[in-house]
């Protein structure tokens, strides 16, 4: 009996240990579109590194601004140049990837002036992007999974109005609309602040870079779980991500070298329910240093 005993004990622990690990396991999620030599969007998703592609971006929308694509030079769409990405979204998504177009950027001309703005944003949005039929699509027929907030210029109001209706669109489709954002790690964030505090936002990826005074240090780790803890606790989103530089070109600061972020990073951070993996910037950068590779099976 005794020896039974043992037997389930070990057996209870084993398959407490391997849920533990199966439910912390995190993704990647990748920024694609800015830069001509990073690949074409069905090879990115075709490398088996990435769990969440965002197409970045669209820099101009809001207050009467007619809403333009930027996809570097993978595609012209002011002459619907863009419209075959929809069998490069569609494959991707075959493959379990989700697909966001990115709004915002760090350059652009994009606000929003009111709550009807907003909304007419989130129309333009859903009828171009998600489920809707508007008859020129700037992708083509494929439905996106949702739209990532990259906000970090313009105006600092209504976001939480696009947010809302944004996600009120989930009710007129059989496909869920995923919202995903990617503050600064200073908290709150200037921009998204309020529409984070909604709680509509599925995956947050908090860009950990440019941000000394909340990014990781080698030599003081300190203030930057302080910084995790933070978004973990006060943010009702359903996963966290650590938003990262692929390469120290990537970002002007912030860049974690793999062996840091394996041995030291991780192990602080991977123990909340609540974590989601890694965010990195980007495609471009990842090709050049195999980050994404190194720290995979880590993730």
């Amino acid at each position: 009996m005794a020896f039974q005993a043992t037997i389930l004990v070990f057996l209870i622990s084993f398959l407490v240990l391997m849920l533990a690990t199966c439910c912390n396991a995190g993704g990647i999620a990748i920024y694609w579109g800015q830069y001509d030599e990073e690949g074409t969007l069905a090879e990115t998703c075709a490398a088996g590194k990435y769990d969440f592609v965002n197409v970045a971006f669209l820099p101009k929308f809001g207050n009467g601004r007619r809403p333009m694509l930027d996809l570097g030079g993978h595609c012209d769409p002011s002459g619907n140049g863009c419209t075959g990405l929809s069998s490069d979204i569609k494959l991707c998504q075959a493959k379990g990837i989700k697909v966001m177009l990115s709004i915002g950027g760090g350059a652009g001309f994009y606000s929003l002036a009111s709550s009807d703005d907003a909304r007419q944003v989130a129309t333009y949005l859903w009828n171009n992007f998600l489920g809707g039929r508007s008859p020129t699509r700037p992708l083509g027929p494929a439905v996106l999974d949702g739209i990532d907030f990259d906000i970090e210029l313009g105006t600092k109001q209504h976001w939480d109005d696009l947010a809302r209706y944004l996600k009120g669109y989930s009710k007129q489709s059989s496909k869920k609309v995923y919202l995903t954002a990617a503050p600064q790690c200073p908290f709150p964030d200037a921009f998204l602040g309020s529409a984070l505090n909604t709680g509509l936002f599925d995956y947050v990826w908090v860009q950990f870079y440019n941000n000394p005074s909340c990014q990781y240090s080698s030599s003081d780790i300190n203030s930057f779980e302080d910084a995790w803890k933070q978004w973990l606790s006060d943010i009702p989103a359903s996963k966290i991500f650590l938003g990262l530089p692929a390469s120290p070109e990537a970002a002007g600061s912030g860049f974690i070298p793999v062996a840091d972020l394996t041995s030291k990073v991780l192990p602080a951070i991977k123990d909340s329910p609540k974590y989601g993996g890694i965010m990195l910037w980007s495609k471009f950068y990842d090709d050049q240093t195999g980050y994404s590779s190194s720290i995979k099976s880590h993730v």
